[in-house]
């Protein structure tokens, strides 16, 4: 994990430098985003303070792993048209979060809605390599995203296209 600093650096210059080609970042769709997260385990830094996040981004939808070093315990994501949301915390208290996500280089940049300010910036690690899925207690989705607030398609469909 210590090359993420020097990652964030670079991407950081390749996103403001001055010799940056109008081709060199490219900004992801929804579908895009569903094929290279699900499955797959999304791994970073956040840009403001430099705290590392890793989550697998279960075909449940599921996030599980940890933000700031702290385990998810009721995390949900899901794709929209034109990016990618998460959901933590109890409907009472729920939190919502979406991104716009730029792909530079290797690097995927995720930039908050609806500010544009870069929050992090991350890899796509193969499967679950931290088993975080397998570690974490389980919980469910379906629920969750249903109470959240209307910000694109309920999570449901992602349950029914997993059965």
């Amino acid at each position: 994990m210590k090359t993420m600093p020097i990652m964030a650096a670079l991407a950081v210059a390749l996103l403001f430098g001055s010799n940056l080609s109008a081709g060199a970042v490219e900004r992801l769709t929804g579908p895009q985003l569903q094929k290279l997260f699900e499955g797959n385990t999304v791994t970073g830094r956040y840009s403001g303070n430099n705290l590392p996040f890793s989550e697998h981004h279960g075909i449940d939808g599921r996030a599980t792993g940890h933000n700031r070093n702290v385990p998810n315990t009721d995390a949900c994501w899901i794709t929209v048209p034109d990016g990618v949301c998460y959901y933590y915390g109890p409907p009472e208290s729920r939190r919502t979060y979406c991104f716009d996500v730029d792909l530079s280089g290797n690097l995927y940049v995720l930039r908050s809605r609806p500010s544009g300010r870069i929050n992090g910036i991350a890899t796509i690690e193969p499967g679950d390599p931290h088993k975080f899925a397998q570690s974490s207690k389980p919980w469910t989705c379906d629920g969750m995203i249903s109470q959240a607030p209307a910000k694109g398609p309920a999570m449901s469909r992602r349950q029914l296209a997993a059965r």
